[in-house]
């Protein structure tokens, strides 16, 4: 499974993004998918999560500002993030959750990941 992901930039506090995660390779085996984030001298923390259903799941951090979305048919998944705080400038990660594999909150648990896209959101 490869992952790309696309769509950082720079965006003023308040605004709106949106970001993409192209899967490619061997998809069957995705099961759940997942967006990450770090920031400078933080761990990597998950932001948000969508089931193969559609289920979503957030983070606090994010919750009724951030949404999580899959288009099954292009193998690509979308996070589109409102009402941007500068708190929220990071590297953005893809990630991707095999079936038979468990939900994890940690980063560590994951061996598919897209290669990181910059979000820098201006006070």
């Amino acid at each position: 499974v490869q992952l790309q992901a696309s769509g950082g930039g720079l965006v003023q506090a308040g605004g709106f993004h949106r970001l993409s995660c192209a899967a490619t390779g061997s998809v069957s085996i995705i099961d759940a998918m997942h967006w990450f984030r770090q920031a400078p001298g933080k761990q990597r923390e998950l932001v948000a999560t969508i089931t193969d259903l559609g289920d979503t799941t957030y983070s606090d951090s994010v919750r009724g500002r951030f949404a999580i979305s899959r288009e099954n048919a292009k193998n690509t998944m979308y996070l589109q993030m409102n009402s941007l705080k500068p708190e929220d400038t990071a590297v953005y990660y893809c990630a991707a959750q095999i079936v038979g594999q468990h939900l994890h909150t940690t980063a560590a648990a994951y061996t598919y990941w897209g290669q990181g896209t910059q979000v820098t959101v201006s006070s």
